[in-house]
């Protein structure tokens, strides 16, 4: 039980996907501009990370090995995370009409969100098996969500300042996810 905490911890804070490995960059600071959408686009990338890389960790186990075509990884793997993005974007779409507006074409690109086939990708490259596949892949998910909700939380604040015209917009967002960055590395002492 104990190692399934230490990987939770791990994905979460030590080796957040964005904020330590720099995967899923453009939804971070695209979907970032309020707390609601943020936390909308971390649930939606939470469910496809999760769900994706326990499918993706059963085909290639049961399939990719057994068939010897495992160099078709990376393109099963996209297949799979643009299925699971379709199912998202039409139950986003009928329970909450208002978030699907607001999340826009961020919502497809989960498709291509590299955190999420890279989660998918490390979970099979540290051969983990099935159970601390769903746990990284949760984790990993919600570290995402923090990270997300947090920099969205910052940059509402942010809004209600008077800053200076140079380092409004994307300067000012990512000079603030260099520093939200650099307080993730605390916990890297820690662990």
């Amino acid at each position: 039980m104990m190692e399934y905490i230490l990987l939770f911890i791990a994905a979460v804070f030590v080796n957040n996907i964005v904020l330590s490995q720099f995967l899923g960059i453009c939804p971070f600071v695209g979907v970032s501009g309020k707390v609601s959408t943020a936390a909308g686009m971390s649930m939606a990338v939470l469910f496809v990370t999760t769900i994706s890389s326990m499918l993706t960790w059963v085909v290639v186990k049961h399939v990719l090995i057994p068939l010897e075509i495992e160099y078709l990884q990376t393109a099963v793997f996209i297949l799979i995370i643009a299925t699971l993005v379709q199912f998202v974007e039409l139950f986003v779409q009928k329970v909450s009409p208002s978030l699907f507006r607001t999340l826009g074409i961020y919502l497809p690109l989960i498709t291509t969100n590299c955190a999420v086939l890279g989660v998918a990708i490390m979970n099979i490259r540290n051969e983990y098996d099935f159970i601390h596949t769903v746990v990284h892949a949760f984790s990993t998910a919600v570290g995402f969500g923090l990270a997300m909700v947090i920099f969205a939380g910052i940059r509402e604040r942010q809004a209600l300042c008077d800053i200076p015209g140079p380092l409004q917009g994307t300067a000012l967002a990512l000079i603030t996810a260099g520093i939200l960055a650099l307080t993730f590395t605390a916990f890297q002492e820690v662990m």
